[in-house]
């Protein structure tokens, strides 16, 4: 994908389950029109998930995501299905793929009872369709064992291809409505500025991603966005011949630009922006409770999106435990999660502290916040936290509690 392609973590996410050989990956290539996927007769092909972007209007981005045989065996086999089973935390909507000459097996029908548990929902692709005499007798028979959307394609000569699409189009659920990062805190003609430090975590030539969205959004509200960093603040808002909108700071420098910041002026930051567009903001907020509540030997989860080289000042494992030992003066343990994997014994922990998850979409980092409120365990995010630990959380969400009108 290219570098100036739609983020994956904006754009609506496809799974795709079965059994070994039902077609899958084929499915995913006739769907793009493309050979992207490796296909082959050969049971277990697909291993690992695979991420496959497209774009399927209107809906608009899209990636499709090809998974394991639901009927993998074996040790390794298992690994690869609980690989295939996580991938229902990101799913928007799933296509539980078939083979029409074998029928619903006991693996689907666990894997749509999953989807119906999980409110998940899930079209049923009886593929092969060109190996079945009467359409309509295995339309009919399947109606009655599973109750939704139900479409017979054929991968190998592309058949159904388009009602598939249409389907998909009407059936997924996608939450426009609670993805805006900041466009709708401001107004055409706005001005605001983004303080974006440059330290040696920077990396090299460009914009992180939630700047760059950031940015994006900005832009297309027709408003203006002025970049600076924490050191030439003052000198920026000096130099303007009218007042910011909204200033926006990175979390790391938060302190600093509070103070440099006029109290008329309302402030914020991008982890609090994409606390509020990917997760639950004010379950996030209640988990700054808990930091008072910190006692020697309490074990604290700092888990991130992605993976990325760690600087030695890095912001997860070195700057967020500091802050947060000094803040309480406790001896605390801390643990580690990056990338797809979350926790599996998620009990042990008295705090759970998120990144702003710019690389994961909403549905994957609304699961972890409910699989925290399920076990009441309190969970917060970087921005948040931080702005709680500088004593400036009420300041920086106030912008997104009043919204222009």
């Amino acid at each position: 994908m290219s570098l100036n392609s739609t983020p994956q973590s904006v754009r609506i996410h496809i799974g795709l389950f079965g059994k070994r050989n039902a077609g899958k990956s084929s499915i995913i290539n006739a769907i793009s029109d493309q050979d992207i996927a490796i296909v082959s007769d050969i049971a277990g092909t697909t291993t690992d998930p695979v991420f496959r972007p497209m774009e399927i209007l209107p809906i608009g981005p899209c990636v499709l995501i090809d998974t394991a045989g639901l009927d993998d065996i074996g040790f390794l086999g298992q690994l690869r299905v609980s690989k295939s089973l996580d991938i229902l935390n990101k799913t928007d909507i799933a296509l539980v793929i078939v083979d029409s000459s074998l029928g619903i097996s006991s693996e689907d029908l666990e894997i749509i009872n999953l989807l119906k548990s999980k409110e998940i929902p899930y079209i049923l692709v009886l593929n092969k369709i060109d190996k079945i005499e009467d359409k309509n007798k295995l339309i009919n028979s399947t109606n009655l064992q599973v109750q939704c959307p139900i479409v017979c394609v054929s991968s190998i000569n592309k058949d159904g291809m388009d009602k598939l699409k249409q389907i998909i189009i009407n059936n997924v659920k996608y939450e426009s409505s609670n993805l805006q990062l900041v466009s709708d805190l401001i107004k055409p003609d706005d001005l605001i500025v983004l303080v974006i430090p440059i330290d040696k975590a920077a990396p090299k030539g460009r914009l992180i991603l939630p700047q760059q969205q950031v940015i994006r959004d900005i832009l297309d509200s027709g408003s203006t966005a002025i970049m600076t960093k924490e050191t030439t603040l003052k000198e920026t808002l000096s130099c303007l011949n009218k007042k910011p909108s909204l200033i926006i700071s990175d979390s790391q420098v938060f302190s600093q630009v509070s103070k440099d910041t006029p109290q008329d002026i309302p402030l914020t930051s991008f982890s609090i922006l994409f606390a509020r567009q990917k997760g639950d903001l004010e379950e996030l907020v209640k988990g700054t409770k808990a930091v008072e509540d910190l006692k020697d030997g309490d074990r604290i989860l700092i888990a991130e999106g992605c993976t990325h080289h760690r600087q030695d000042d890095d912001i997860g494992t070195f700057k967020i435990p500091n802050w947060l030992k000094n803040h309480t003066k406790k001896e605390l343990i801390f643990e580690y999660s990056s990338g797809i994997t979350f926790t599996d014994n998620i009990t042990k922990y008295k705090l759970i502290i998120h990144c702003g998850a710019c690389m994961m979409n909403r549905k994957a980092m609304l699961n972890r916040i409910n699989k925290a409120k399920e076990y009441n365990i309190p969970i917060v995010n970087y921005g948040v936290l931080i702005s709680y630990l500088n004593n400036i959380l009420d300041r920086s969400l106030e912008p997104l509690l009043f919204q222009h009108i």
